[in-house]
C-alpha cells in the first residue's frame, strides 16, 4: 500500500502492518471506513481503497488509526461468531497481524467479555504464517496425501472448514 497526502508520503513496502501500527499511535481522530462482514466472511479490498482515498483529505496518523480500528473490529467479530458457532472457549492469535498489540487488545478484551482464554505466543514467534503452512504440508506428506501439480490452484474462495484433515486422529 502507498501512503500519500498533501503533506508527507510513505510507501509501506512489506512488511506494511508495524509502519501502520507506528502511525495508528498517533492517531486521534477516527475516520468512518467501509466495514464489510458478512456472516463468515470479511473483506478488506474496499476498506483499503477508502483509506488510501481518505489520505487525501485526512492525516496519514488518523486514516491508520481509523483502518486498524475498522480491520481489527471486523477481525473480532468473526473470531467471535467463530468461537460461538463452534462452542470454543480459546481463542490463539498467530501470524506476523498477531504481533499487533491493538489487535491482541481487541482480542484479548472480546475473549475476557465472553469469559473465553485468550492465547497469543511472544512476539518474536509472531511472523508470515509460511513455515506454518510448510509444516501442514509436511504432516500432509508424511500422512501419505498428496496433490499434483496438474490439480493444484489457487483457489481464493477457499474456506478453512473446507479442509480435511488427514493426518490427525
Amino acid at each position: 500500500m502507498r501512503l500519500t497526502n498533501s503533506h508527507e508520503a510513505w510507501a509501506l513496502a512489506h512488511p506494511g502492518g508495524p509502519k501502520i501500527e507506528a502511525l495508528a499511535e498517533k492517531g486521534k481522530n477516527y475516520i468512518p471506513l467501509p466495514y464489510v462482514v458478512k456472516g463468515m466472511d470479511f473483506s478488506f479490498s474496499g476498506l483499503t481503497t477508502a483509506a488510501e482515498e481518505a489520505l487525501r483529505k485526512h492525516p496519514a496518523e488518523d486514516v491508520c488509526f481509523s483502518f486498524q480500528e475498522t480491520a481489527f473490529a471486523m477481525l473480532a467479530e468473526v473470531s467471535e461468531r467463530a468461537m460461538a458457532h463452534l462452542n470454543k472457549e480459546d481463542l490463539l492469535l498467530v501470524g506476523g497481524v498477531g504481533a499487533n498489540k491493538r489487535l491482541q487488545e481487541m482480542l484479548r478484551e472480546m475473549c475476557e467479555e465472553r469469559g473465553a482464554r485468550f492465547h497469543v505466543p511472544a512476539r518474536k514467534f509472531l511472523k508470515d504464517n509460511g513455515a506454518m503452512i510448510a509444516y501442514t504440508g509436511l504432516l500432509s506428506l508424511k500422512s501419505g496425501v498428496t496433490t499434483p501439480i496438474e490439480k493444484s490452484a489457487v483457489k481464493p474462495n477457499f474456506r478453512p472448514e473446507e479442509v480435511e484433515v488427514l493426518w490427525r486422529e
